[in-house]
């Protein structure tokens, strides 16, 4: 019979609603991410240059708050450098992309505190969650101060874009939410009690992982324009593997890892290739038992993640491509995270039932 294993005395029919919120929140995150990355992408981030958590929800209103913000935004460097004579027309179109960033993020912290509150109230959440969403919910909070920070690196110096440091920080830390908020909504599902290999459950999970730390170096990526550079499959600066000279030129050698463009793509294709090879192998091995749908999709998702950052690095990252392959990390990170959450449930749950049997 499927159960949840979480408080018997929470009905279903409840459980299901503070399942289905969490699924809502975990939406508006995905939606966060992919608006977020756009914003990257179009050079928009820079384009508010404060932070006002609360009257910043509304955009300018007449031309003279809309000349105000402009002005603020040419006086930094990125207007110099990049956008030196532009229209308050073009100004615009960056600025909402940013807005709506901001907007969505503030968005969803209403959309996950109010119902939460809610759920509180009515004791419709476990016990063995609460301390888990309150968490959640803090790391959401200090994303937007993380935000800020990441902006403030470009705002407020002679760099015209964000630290890489920062991206990187910004980008994972609202993943990791993400798949926190995923993986505690598929936990509240039933289930059938069906056992999982031990070894199974571990490559599901270390995949996942690694997607997430894939993102990271991603991010650092993004932050260096490192897809512009390097601009060859399989080689990179012309081999397989570059000469150490040139991945380990800058010092103290641990800033290669973040700094040096070479390095950094680097690392980022070999994870790739990591990634690829464990969910072949596990696909092939999940092949014969429950496991074996999602690990499938998940390796097929993998590949297909794998195909378009080939093809975006060889086009040099144009627009469009970049985006899609932004929004399909998520996408890889989104199935393994479920794929490994059911195996994790597979496997308790089919201890579960190896315990009753020998009863």
């Amino acid at each position: 019979m499927p159960e949840t294993p979480l408080d018997l005395d929470i009905s279903q029919r409840r459980l299901r609603a503070v399942r289905l919120w969490l699924y809502a929140v975990a939406a508006m995150v995905f939606l966060t991410l992919a608006v977020g990355g756009a914003t990257r992408l179009t050079e928009s981030g820079l384009s508010i240059t404060e932070w006002k958590p609360v009257t910043g929800v509304l955009p300018p209103l007449n031309a003279a708050q809309w000349q105000d913000e402009f002005a603020k935004y040419r006086a930094i460097a990125q207007y110099r450098a990049l956008n030196q004579g532009m229209s308050l027309a073009d100004f615009k179109v960056i600025y909402f992309w940013e807005w709506s960033h901001r907007l969505l993020a503030r968005s969803t912290g209403f959309v996950f505190l109010v119902p939460f509150l809610f759920f509180l109230w009515r004791g419709d959440v476990p016990k063995s969650l609460r301390a888990r969403l309150w968490t959640i919910f803090a790391g959401g909070a200090a994303l937007g101060a993380v935000g800020w920070w990441m902006v403030a690196s470009g705002v407020g110096s002679d760099l015209i874009k964000v630290s890489q440091y920062r991206l990187g920080f910004h980008l994972t830390l609202a993943c990791a939410i993400y798949a926190a908020v995923l993986w505690t909504a598929q936990g509240l599902r039933t289930a059938p009690r069906i056992d999982a290999r031990a070894r199974q459950r571990v490559a599901a999970l270390a995949i996942a992982v690694m997607v997430l730390l894939q993102i990271y170096l991603g991010a650092l990526v993004a932050g260096l324009d490192a897809g512009l550079t390097y601009n060859t499959w399989p080689l990179i600066d012309g081999a397989i593997v570059p000469d150490a000279a040139r991945l380990w030129f800058v010092q103290p050698a641990w800033r290669n890892l973040f700094e040096n463009t070479l390095t950094v793509q680097f690392n980022h294709r070999m994870l790739a290739y990591a990634i690829f090879l464990l969910a072949l192998w596990h696909a092939y091995d999940a092949r014969r038992g429950a496991a074996a749908q999602g690990a499938l999709w998940l390796a097929a998702c993998v590949a297909a993640q794998a195909a378009l950052g080939i093809v975006t690095l060889l086009y040099a990252a144009p627009l469009a491509l970049a985006m899609a392959h932004q929004l399909m990390a998520i996408v890889v990170l989104t199935i393994g995270v479920v794929h490994a959450q059911a195996l994790s449930r597979l496997a308790r749950d089919g201890a579960a039932r190896r315990v009753e049997q020998g009863a």
